[in-house]
């Protein structure tokens, strides 16, 4: 998504009942900003932020808000909350009820008591390490760490992340109470002289941290035939397989 589609307004709908009658407001948003990340595909992105910490991003402010008043201050926090637009869903194809991965795929529950993309209104919220803001001839960016965020997405709103609010030891965590078990991962000797050679160390820690996670649909965990998955990371092409419950790196490619 370019810049100038990402300035576009953002509509949402709410509906509210009064006495006797039903009454609807509708609200208008502007993307604050658009994110340039890792993830040039939905297919491979952590089902949550900071599963992999080496995945990272870029938030350009766009006008008006490229101001370096606008985040005064913002530098003393570690992580920032980021409200945001899943742009990848197409729109109004909402679901009441959805199937989690974390519990299979086989189990359906109520779209409000999960993560799913597919939302009446389909805002995201992550929480991500803040590594630096960055203003330079009136571009005010800031770069981020452990995101779980598509490249081109939309941002409505940016809020630093409070400790001692936002971190509840009481809080009890339903059916994900645990983050999930890993994959362990493996590389050929082509694709670990890819790595070797390519100009981002972290490449290899954060295609680890990525496979880790199983990025495969909860169903294709059943399936006994080998199947080759592709994967885009910056401008990287990324092909693997399941081998004996190891996520098998087999080639990488430049696209």
């Amino acid at each position: 998504m370019d810049k100038n589609s990402t300035s576009k307004r953002v509509i949402a709908h709410s509906a509210h009942h009064q006495i006797g009658s039903e009454a609807s407001s509708q609200y208008s948003f502007t993307p604050i900003g658009v994110i340039r990340s890792c993830f040039r595909e939905k297919f491979g992105i952590p089902r949550q932020s900071g599963l992999a910490p080496a995945a990272r991003a870029i938030l350009e402010l766009l006008p008006p808000y490229e101001q370096p008043t606008i985040v005064r201050g913002l530098e003393a926090f570690s992580h920032v909350w980021l409200v945001f637009v899943f742009h990848g869903v197409p729109t109004g194809h909402w679901r009441p009820t959805v199937r989690p991965p974390r519990l299979g795929g086989n189990r359906r529950l109520g779209v409000f008591a999960t993560r799913s993309t597919f939302r009446p209104n389909p805002i995201g919220l992550s929480a991500v390490r803040l590594e630096g803001v960055h203003i330079a001839q009136r571009r005010v960016t800031l770069h981020l760490a452990g995101v779980d965020l598509l490249d081109g997405t939309p941002v409505l709103d940016i809020k630093p992340y409070l400790p001692y609010a936002d971190c509840l030891s009481e809080a009890s965590g339903g059916f994900a109470a645990e983050a999930p078990s890993k994959l362990a991962v493996e590389f050929s000797p082509m694709a670990t002289a890819f790595c070797a050679a390519q100009p981002r160390a972290e490449l290899r820690t954060l295609i680890v941290e990525t496979l880790s996670q199983d990025p495969r649909p909860a169903y294709h965990d059943a399936e006994t035939m080998p199947r080759c998955y592709g994967m885009r990371l910056y401008e990287h092409e990324v092909c693997w397989e399941m081998r004996d419950g190891v996520a098998y790196v087999i080639e990488i490619r430049s696209s």
